[in-house]
C-alpha cells in the first residue's frame, strides 16, 4: 500500500458525494415533507458539499419516500459546480432522471445473485444487459453513468463476493462507458482486506476506470475501510448525514459512514474537503430533528477535536 496520509496529503483533495437523501430518507416510514428535504439538500450545499446524491428513480410502490423525485429536483438551489445525481435501476428510471435534469446517474445491480433478485428481482445478467440500455439512455440525454456495484464485499444471502466478480461487473460498466464504478458496502461486510482485494481486482480487470467507495458502518469499521481507500489512491467517498441509510433489501443493513465524521477525518488527516464541518454537523442536527430520533453520528455530538469547555462549568473530583 502507499503512504498518501499525513505530509503527502496536505491538500489534496477528496471527494465527497452525500447520498443521505436517497439512501438515508429511502428507509424512512413516516414521509418526510417534500419542502423540509429541499431545505435539507439546500443546507448541505451551503454547507459546501458539492456532489449530493438527492433521489431515486424507482417505482414509489418499492419506495414510497421518494415518490417526489422530480419535484424535489426542480425546487433545489444548485450552487455553480455542484452536481446532483440520482439512483435508477432499469430502463424507466434513466428516462425519468433524464427528464429530472440529474447531471450523473447512479445505477444500481448486484455483485451477488441472491441480492440482486432481492433488490431488483432479475439475475445479474439480465441487470447487466439492461444496464446497458440505461447507458445508451444517458448518454442520447448527456448525463454520465456511475456504476454501482452493490455487496461488493460481501452478501447477507451468500457471504464472500469473489473479488473477481466484482472486477467482471466493473469491466462491463467500463465497456458501457461509465465514469465511475461505485462499490457498494450493502451490510457493512467490508475490512481493510476485502476493500484492497476489489480494488486490485478492478484495476486488473478495467485499467483506468475511476474507483469510488460507498461504506456502511454496520461493524465499525467504516472509516478503517476509508483509510485503506486512500492508501490506494481512491479519492472519491460516499457518506450520509448523520449516519443514516441501509438497504430495506438486504437483511441487516444499517446506516452508511456518516458525513460529518467523514468530513472530520479527512481534514484531520491533512486533506481537503470543501466542505465546512460546523455547517455540517448543523445539518445533521436538523435532520435529526427532522426525523424525531437520535442518529448514529459520533462528530455531530462531540464536536470538533480542539473543542474548548469552561473549566469553571466542569465539576471538579472531590479529594
Amino acid at each position: 500500500m502507499n503512504d498518501d496520509h499525513g505530509p503527502a496529503a496536505r491538500g489534496r483533495h477528496i471527494t465527497i458525494c452525500e447520498v443521505g437523501p436517497r439512501d438515508g430518507f429511502q428507509s424512512e416510514e413516516r414521509f418526510i415533507p417534500t419542502d423540509e428535504k429541499i431545505a435539507i439538500v439546500d443546507a448541505m450545499f451551503a454547507a459546501g458539499l458539492r456532489q449530493i446524491q438527492v433521489t431515486s428513480f424507482v417505482s414509489p410502490r418499492a419506495v414510497p419516500q421518494l415518490a417526489d423525485a422530480e419535484e424535489v429536483l426542480a425546487r433545489i438551489s444548485r450552487p455553480e459546480g455542484a452536481s446532483v445525481s440520482g439512483l435508477v435501476a432499469n430502463r424507466k428510471g434513466a428516462e425519468r432522471a433524464v427528464g429530472a435534469g440529474v447531471d450523473f446517474v447512479h445505477g444500481v445491480l448486484s455483485a451477488s445473485e441472491t441480492h440482486n433478485r432481492k433488490n431488483v428481482n432479475r439475475p445479474i445478467d439480465a441487470s447487466l444487459s439492461e444496464m446497458e440500455e440505461v447507458a445508451a439512455i444517458l448518454a442520447q440525454g448527456g448525463v454520465a453513468l456511475e456504476g454501482g456495484i452493490a455487496t461488493a464485499f460481501g452478501c447477507p444471502f451468500e457471504g464472500e463476493v469473489p473479488a473477481e466478480q466484482v472486477g467482471r461487473i466493473a469491466r462491463r460498466y467500463q465497456e458501457m462507458g461509465a465514469m465511475r464504478v461505485s462499490l457498494g458496502d450493502t451490510t457493512g461486510m467490508a475490512t481493510p482486506v476485502t476493500v484492497a482485494a476489489a480494488i486490485s481486482a478492478i484495476r486488473d480487470a478495467a485499467p483506468g476506470l475511476e474507483i469510488g467507495l460507498h461504506f456502511h458502518n454496520t461493524r465499525g469499521v467504516g472509516l478503517a475501510c476509508v483509510m485503506t481507500g486512500l492508501s490506494l489512491g481512491v479519492t472519491h467517498y460516499d457518506a450520509s448525514i448523520g449516519g443514516l441509510g441501509g438497504c430495506p433489501f438486504a437483511a441487516g443493513a444499517t446506516g452508511n459512514i456518516c458525513t460529518e465524521d467523514l468530513v472530520y477525518l479527512l481534514e484531520e488527516s491533512g486533506y481537503a474537503t470543501g466542505v465546512d464541518l460546523q455547517a455540517i454537523i448543523a445539518v445533521a442536527e436538523r435532520t435529526q430533528e427532522t426525523l424525531g430520533r437520535p442518529l448514529p453520528g459520533q462528530v455531530m455530538k462531540a464536536g470538533p477535536r480542539l473543542r474548548r469547555y469552561d473549566p469553571d462549568a466542569t465539576r471538579t473530583a472531590a479529594g
